[in-house]
């Protein structure tokens, strides 16, 4: 998929959700932002990150996310 049919599908998405919902997907993406950075600098400093789901949110309706937990390992 091309970046400008993920955009498009984002700004579907987008236009129908609330403002509570628009404002907690701006904050997951800098979160996410801010993670990957973090991983990144632990590679270039030497470590492997893997990223593994530990757990699953549910809430009413069907709504659910996947809680992360980092696996490191530091090469000899």
């Amino acid at each position: 998929m091309s970046k400008a049919n993920v955009k498009e599908r984002a700004e579907s998405f987008a236009s129908s959700m609330n403002e509570e919902q628009k404002m907690a997907i701006r904050m997951l993406a800098n979160d996410l932002h801010r993670l990957n950075a973090s991983v990144m600098k632990a590679v270039d400093a030497g470590l492997s990150v893997e990223l593994q789901r530990s757990a699953r949110h549910h809430h009413e309706g069907g709504f659910w996310g996947d809680l992360l937990t980092p696996i490191v390992v530091k090469q000899k």
